[in-house]
C-alpha cells in the first residue's frame, strides 16, 4: 500500500465528514402536486443514496415572516416536514422544537406556497438534532450502535466540540455528519471538512 492510500485508510477509519444541512421542505406526493401541479423532479443527487435535491422550490411563511426560494428534497414521503435552523424560526415567528427527521408530532404548522397552490402544514416544523448517517461497516469499525448518543469533535476553522449527536445507522446511508447551518457556521465549517467521534 502506497503512502496515499494508507492516509486514506487512516481518515476513513477514524474520521467522517461533515456536512451543512440548510433550510428545506419534504412533501408527500398529495402535497408535491396540489404545489407544482405534478411530482418532484430530480436537479442533482445528494450525498445520501437515492435522495435528490428537487427542481422545485416554493415559500415557506409563518407569523411573522417568510423565507422564498426553499430547497425541497425528493424522493416524496410519508409526511410533510419543514426543516428550519432556531435563527430561522426567529424570522418565521415561530419556535421549533429540536427533533429527529420525521418526529413532528406537537411541532408548529406552516403555510407552503407554490406555484400551483398552497398548502397549510398543521405540524411538521422542526429544527434537525444534529445527527451521522452511517454505514453498518462504518458503525461496527467504530463500535458505535443505531441511535447511540456521542460528542463530536469538529476540525474545522473554528474548532468545537457537539455533544448529543444522534447516530443513525443503515445500510441504506452514506456516512456523513450533518449539521444546520446554525452550528455550521458556528464551528466555520468548509466543504470536506471532517469530524472525530470522541470516546
Amino acid at each position: 500500500m502506497d503512502t496515499q492510500k494508507l492516509i486514506d485508510a487512516v481518515i476513513d477509519r477514524v474520521f467522517v465528514e461533515i456536512e451543512a444541512s440548510g433550510r428545506h421542505v419534504h412533501l408527500t406526493k398529495a402535497q408535491s402536486h396540489a404545489l407544482f401541479g405534478h411530482g418532484l423532479t430530480p436537479k442533482r443527487p445528494l450525498s445520501q443514496p437515492g435522495q435528490f435535491l428537487a427542481n422545485e422550490r416554493l415559500t415557506v411563511r409563518g407569523p411573522k415572516g417568510e423565507f422564498q426560494n426553499v430547497a425541497v428534497l425528493g424522493p416524496e414521503r410519508s409526511k410533510g416536514q419543514v426543516e428550519i435552523s432556531l435563527t430561522d424560526g426567529k424570522t418565521l415567528g415561530l419556535q421549533p422544537p429540536v427533533r429527529p427527521s420525521g418526529s413532528v408530532q406537537d411541532s408548529p404548522g406552516i403555510l407552503l406556497i407554490g406555484p400551483a397552490g398552497q398548502v397549510q402544514l398543521p405540524c411538521g416544523v422542526i429544527c434537525a438534532q444534529r445527527h451521522i448517517h452511517m454505514t453498518p461497516e462504518k458503525a461496527a469499525v467504530l463500535g458505535l450502535q443505531d441511535k447511540q448518543i456521542v460528542k463530536l469533535q469538529t476540525y474545522t476553522d473554528r474548532p468545537a466540540i457537539f455533544c448529543d449527536v444522534t447516530v443513525r445507522v443503515s445500510p441504506e446511508y452514506a456516512t456523513y455528519v450533518h449539521l444546520d447551518y446554525d452550528e455550521a457556521n458556528a464551528c466555520g465549517l468548509k466543504k470536506g471538512d471532517l469530524g472525530r467521534i470522541l470516546p
